[in-house]
């Protein structure tokens, strides 16, 4: 059965939970609530993130396994936090231009697409899709110094261990956050805190844009089936009732609609990513000193350390925490929606 069969069959049935637009959201609520919710929703998820680049960097093939037990072996839980602190306070302006970015292209786009005829899902899901590309390219601009350094403090402690040790790390020593945004700008200007933004766009902005397209249509998709194995089900079920969501409903399948997106990203961009955290991490070495890597000499020695596979270590990670970080992110996302909602009557 088709989506939009399954939508005409069970539109009277099924009661998805109303969507907030941007223009009803009290801002200042939802700006200073989104700070601390995903603020904590950062510090939950960051051991996985710093695996993920330990793994993209190594030159030698590692399980997720032997990684976590080298870094709990040799720098305890900290190593597991290296560059929080930094990445903390840069997620918090880069979320602010996202969840803006996100809300204001979703609104207009989804407005225009409904006018040019097109079906509620399919608007619902162009809209998602342009506010996604635009929302990864607003944050981006903050976010790319942010991941420069944070990722330079991540894969410092490798060094500890000589068997795991990659070759072309940056040598530099870091103190702290401060310490390697200055050493990065003595070294390599202003240009060094944005190695790797152009990739980081061509990453970031086609993935969020397809992660946000596939959880609309899976979001409904989901509803839907719902509802016809409801009624299907329940053969006494009025028309006009049907599947009504409770909260409990309304988080599962955010959550199976968030895993089912990240899947798709994560197995799509996960080359470019490694290229990005390569470039963004690891040095060249010219006539005896060291240099930035170029995005060709990066993909020319990620070919040499195990071409395809090279690019696809650290998956299991990268996949994870994409999924775990897009669940409680759509989750609470829409949590602070409803919280900051300036009239909670409409909602219901």
């Amino acid at each position: 059965m088709s989506l939009d069969a399954a939508e005409d069959e069970s539109t009277s049935e099924i009661h998805i939970p109303a969507e907030v637009d941007w223009d009803m959201l009290d801002k200042s609520k939802f700006f200073v609530l989104g700070a601390a919710l995903f603020s904590g929703v950062s510090t939950a998820l960051y051991p996985i993130v710093v695996l993920k680049t330990r793994l993209q960097v190594s030159s030698t093939k590692l399980s997720c396994f032997k990684m976590s037990y080298s870094i709990m072996r040799h720098e305890g839980l900290r190593g597991f936090y290296r560059g929080f602190g930094t990445s903390l306070m840069g997620t918090i302006p880069a979320r602010a231009f996202y969840m803006a970015a996100l809300e204001v292209t979703k609104s207009g786009v989804g407005s225009a697409t409904i006018r040019l005829g097109l079906s509620d899902t399919t608007a619902m899901a162009v809209a998602n899709a342009a506010a996604g590309l635009s929302s990864a390219m607003a944050a981006q601009l903050v976010w790319t110094p942010v991941d420069v350094v944070s990722q330079r403090l991540m894969v410092q402690g490798s060094c500890i261990n000589a068997k795991n040790s990659v070759s072309n790390l940056n040598s530099c020593v870091y103190k702290n956050g401060i310490d390697a945004f200055r050493k990065i700008i003595y070294a390599d200007g202003l240009r060094g805190l944005y190695r790797g933004f152009g990739i980081s766009i061509l990453t970031y902005a086609p993935s969020n844009a397809v992660w946000w397209a596939s959880y609309s249509v899976a979001h409904r998709f989901i509803w839907s089936g719902l509802s016809y194995y409801t009624s299907k089900k329940d053969e006494s079920c009025i028309s006009g009732y049907g599947f009504k969501a409770d909260s409990k409903a309304t988080v599962a399948v955010q959550g199976l609609s968030a895993t089912f997106a990240s899947g798709v990203c994560a197995m799509i961009t996960m080359p470019l990513d490694t290229i990005k955290t390569r470039l963004q991490v690891l040095d060249g070495e010219e006539n005896g000193q060291r240099r930035p890597l170029t995005a060709l000499q990066t993909v020319r020695n990620l070919v040499k350390d195990g071409g395809l596979n090279a690019c696809y270590r650290g998956l299991g990670p990268r996949w994870a925490s994409m999924a775990m970080s897009a669940t409680t992110m759509i989750t609470t996302y829409e949590f602070l929606k409803r919280l900051s909602a300036k009239n909670q009557d409409r909602l219901s």
